[in-house]
């Protein structure tokens, strides 16, 4: 018995799930969005995409304020940050049909079992983006570089479900592939987003090249590199030690690449602290392996977020009323 879709809905309408939902469909798939900030803009202008696998702009967008005037489709990507899964369990619903699949799109731990909560394991699957993206503008994606999607099933099973998802995501121009360890493909991403989103925010917001020009800081990343594989290793799982070179090499060309965390520092909004850092520790010291460079990254960037709030606290309170 094997598993089809034609209808999709976008929960998310950042960078991931603009550029993603509109690749899918600038080929062809009817594509539903769920959007909130950027509704009016993409009504107005549509959305528009600059990307060096090339550019398009979607005059047309089937855009909805509400999941309940989506209506039930036959694949939900949940691409919004992990900060917001609590509002999956009235967003989803709806969404729904007897065999409708749930796709998450987001970064770290935890994001499969809270939608598996909710919509139940056997339609869960994880993806891992691969991607340097940013929402330039509302309605407007730029994607710099990479591209690439891992696929897994939560609870795997005959239908081919992430082959299926990874043979049409390829059909639109995306590089995508069905992977048989969901948590492997997991941790492999966490190699690099431990690391690099966290320093960027624990220094106060800086790109990945200036990470990387301070002998300290990328000897830094590295030791956080090699505990998090560790970690992995604990878990059952078989990722190797030359992730760590692969990482850093990949991430020299990029230039002054902002990653997403620091992103949403800099704008003020909710940093994804628990799917990132805590969750992965949480499991690390459930294995009995201590991740002491870890704890101390997490420690800064808990330090950081609260003096950004004293800071709004601080200006709201002299603001003029």
């Amino acid at each position: 018995m094997s598993w089809h879709y034609h209808s999709v809905a976008v929960v998310g309408a950042g960078a991931i799930g603009l550029y993603y939902g509109g690749r899918l469909a600038h080929a062809g798939a009817d594509v539903r969005f769920l959007l909130r900030a950027d509704g009016e803009a993409i009504a107005r202008h549509g959305l528009r995409v600059e990307s060096v696998h090339g550019d398009f702009v979607l005059p047309h967008v089937a855009g909805f304020r509400a999941a309940a005037d989506i209506g039930p489709v036959d694949l939900v990507i949940v691409a919004w940050k992990a900060t917001a899964n609590a509002h999956l369990a009235s967003v989803l619903p709806p969404l729904l049909h007897a065999n409708t699949q749930v796709l998450t799109l987001q970064n770290g731990l935890g994001n499969c079992e809270a939608l598996a909560a909710i919509v139940g394991p056997q339609r869960v699957l994880g993806g891992l983006c691969f991607v340097c993206i940013n929402r330039a503008a509302p309605g407007h994606v730029r994607h710099t570089a990479g591209g690439r999607v891992a696929l897994g099933e939560l609870q795997p099973d005959a239908r081919g479900r992430a082959s299926e998802v990874a043979r049409r995501f390829k059909a639109a121009g995306i590089p995508a592939e069905a992977v048989a360890d969901l948590a492997d493909a997991q941790w492999q991403k966490l190699v690099w987003n431990i690391p690099f989103n966290g320093l960027a925010v624990a220094e106060g917001g800086v790109t990945t090249d200036v990470l990387l020009a301070s002998p300290q800081t990328e000897a830094e990343i590295r030791a956080l590199m090699a505990e998090v594989i560790s970690a992995a290793r604990a878990l059952g799982l078989n990722l190797s030690d030359e992730l760590i070179e692969f990482n850093v090499a990949r991430t020299r060309p990029m230039g002054p690449y902002r990653p997403s965390s620091m992103i949403d520092f800099l704008a003020g909004h909710e940093v994804e602290v628990g799917s990132i850092w805590e969750e992965p520790l949480r499991r690390a010291q459930q294995a009995g392996v201590a991740m002491p460079h870890l704890e101390h990254l997490l420690d800064r960037i808990r330090a950081r977020l609260a003096s950004r709030a004293d800071a709004t606290t601080r200006s709201a309170d002299f603001s003029p009323h």
